[in-house]
């Protein structure tokens, strides 16, 4: 098949797609192309689950060989958080000889323009799509996570936010027409006119610095942001969360290859243990983006030194939720549990600091006192995982060794009020499970105020004693304002203090969710319609989703003529 006739055919399949993500963005309605259940996909779903588990399991003890220009070595080590070690092996580059590679392709994929790059991104996707099932058990074998989860956040919810950040990346470029016709009156003399001509370029070689905890879902917005810019990618995972982006660089390049392109627009970069690529590589004059996911130290260091490149980061944060008053004091405390379990509460959203006036506040079941509430939430926590099946099918595993020695050092940090306790997986018994854990701090001591103000990534939680309302509001301000936060929850039933935590998040630029008690929760976000994160606060300095996360991607060049 001729690749101008597959371009051509991925217009007729992917721009509806691509029409109605466009639409999606702009009303901020529900929308999504990819499905979230297992048995969804293929006309027999739970087929389709056996072929994905299939595909997994031959994947391991294998090398992958992306057929990369200056391949200099494979390497590997991954080892699962449920105990399996993966064995599988990647390219390590020469990056004098793959750089140059990824370069050459661009010029045919920057005069392919908008349309065509989209829909050769929607196609990437849909075939990633395709394998959601493989994929997922590839993200929960690197990231922990349990396989529902890994499923839905590493599958239907990361394509989501790809085609997402394909679809504003569409916008932003066709926002300026391709042509213009100019034309200057000037009295009795002829008037000047000129052609005028628009190219969105791009600027260069964007690098996606890799997260273990959300691979895809991290890493996806990014990638495809980049790739539909005009931009060859090049994709450097996390050395324990490696598998699911390879697979990902691997079907970009096929696609690539099938419709006409130069398949190194898109590569892989693995590291040898210990090498740490990503200072080298984030520094190399080749490298004009950096789209990271992780800690706020390496992240202040890329925003300090990698000044070659545009640099969009989300690091680390505070999160709290202010607890005044609720309208739902048993759906308040069934959020909120799950809210912290999730995960093992190893993610970017999760809440760590729950506001909570000492005096206590007012419910529907009447006054509860600040030991009340806590008391409360830990009873309900532990209501929720109290069958081991269903806490194994929530918690998933704990990703790696210091997520576990951080878990274990914040129980004496404050009285607990919810211990951790250990849960065995009789499918994975290598699995190290905890369940989260609650401490008591007062927030007007200054030795607690060490703990609360610091990010405790993992199950740990602090119940923050604050002497009323108003000092939380101030507390959450301040904490924003030093920290950062990717996510602010409140309960209230009083207008003026729902006013007040409102305008700090306004202020201070931070996402918030007020009385959440049904099936929505505050570490949850929705592609098309939520933000994940603001741009604004420490936190990250960018969104996900929005036009300034796109539109530094690529620069409109203009070529005058005379008419």
């Amino acid at each position: 098949m001729a690749a101008e006739l597959t371009v051509h055919q991925l217009i007729a399949k992917h721009r509806p797609t691509l029409d109605q993500a466009l639409e999606a963005i702009r009303t901020r309605a529900y929308w999504s192309p990819h499905p979230e259940h297992p048995k969804a996909y293929g006309a027999d779903g739970s087929l389709d689950m056996a072929a994905g588990k299939a595909a997994f399991d031959a994947l391991l003890g294998t090398r992958l060989d992306l057929g990369q220009p200056g391949t200099d070595d494979f390497v590997g080590g991954e080892v699962s958080p449920y105990g399996i070690e993966l064995g599988v092996e990647y390219p390590h580059a020469d990056l004098d000889v793959l750089l140059p590679a990824m370069k050459a392709g661009q010029k045919a994929w920057r005069d392919a323009g908008a349309e065509i790059r989209a829909v050769v991104c929607l196609e990437i996707l849909k075939r990633i799509s395709d394998r959601t099932h493989e994929f997922a058990h590839a993200v929960m074998h690197t990231s922990g996570q349990a396989f529902m989860m890994a499923f839905q956040a590493g599958g239907p919810h990361a394509q989501d936010r790809g085609l997402e950040a394909v679809a504003y990346a569409y916008v932003e470029q066709v926002r300026t027409p391709d042509t213009a016709e100019w034309t200057k009156p000037q009295g009795k003399r002829d008037p000047l006119a000129l052609t005028k001509q628009f190219t969105p370029v791009p600027r260069g070689i964007a690098l996606v610095i890799g997260c273990n905890t959300f691979p895809t879902w991290n890493g996806y917005p990014g990638l495809f942001a980049s790739l539909a810019t005009g931009n060859a990618v090049l994709v450097k995972p996390h050395p324990r969360a490696v598998l699911p982006l390879a697979l990902t660089v691997q079907v970009a390049r096929d696609v690539l290859s099938e419709t006409g392109f130069d398949p190194n627009l898109v590569a892989l970069t693995a590291e040898r243990p210990g090498e740490g690529i990503a200072k080298t590589l984030a520094t190399r004059p080749e490298i004009r983006i950096i789209d990271y996911t992780g800690s706020t130290a390496f992240g202040d260091w890329l925003e300090a030194n990698a000044r070659q490149a545009q640099v969009y980061t989300e690091k680390a944060g505070v999160n709290s939720v202010l607890v005044e008053s609720a309208g739902d004091y048993k759906g308040m405390l069934a959020n909120l549990a799950f809210s912290l379990s999730l995960y093992s509460g190893q993610m970017c959203t999760t809440p760590q600091n729950l506001l909570i006036p000492r005096d206590g506040i007012r419910t529907d079941e009447g006054p509860k006192t600040f030991d009340e509430v806590v008391a409360d939430l830990a009873r309900s926590v532990d209501g929720l995982l109290g069958d081991d099946a269903r806490a194994n099918g929530l918690l998933g595993a704990i990703v790696n060794p210091d997520v576990k020695a951080r878990l274990e050092a914040a129980a004496g940090l404050g009285e607990v009020a919810l211990a951790s306790r250990e849960i065995a997986n009789p499918e994975f018994p290598g699995a190290v499970v905890r369940t989260p854990l609650v401490v008591k701090l007062d927030g007007a001591k200054p030795d607690d105020e060490a703990a609360y103000m610091s990010e405790c990534f993992g199950p740990v939680s602090f119940a923050v004693a604050v002497d009323s309302a108003s000092d939380a509001v101030e507390l959450l301000r301040r904490t924003i304002r030093e920290k950062g936060a990717m996510t602010v929850g409140a309960y209230t039933t009083d207008e003026e203090v729902e006013q007040a935590v409102q305008e700090v998040c306004l202020e201070e630029a931070a996402q918030l969710s007020l009385n959440l008690v049904g099936g929505v929760y505050v570490n949850q976000t929705a592609a098309f319609s939520d933000f994940h994160g603001s741009g604004g606060n420490p936190a990250a300095n960018a969104a996900l989703c929005d036009g300034a996360f796109v539109a530094n991607r690529f620069r409109v060049v203009e070529v005058r003529r005379e008419a």
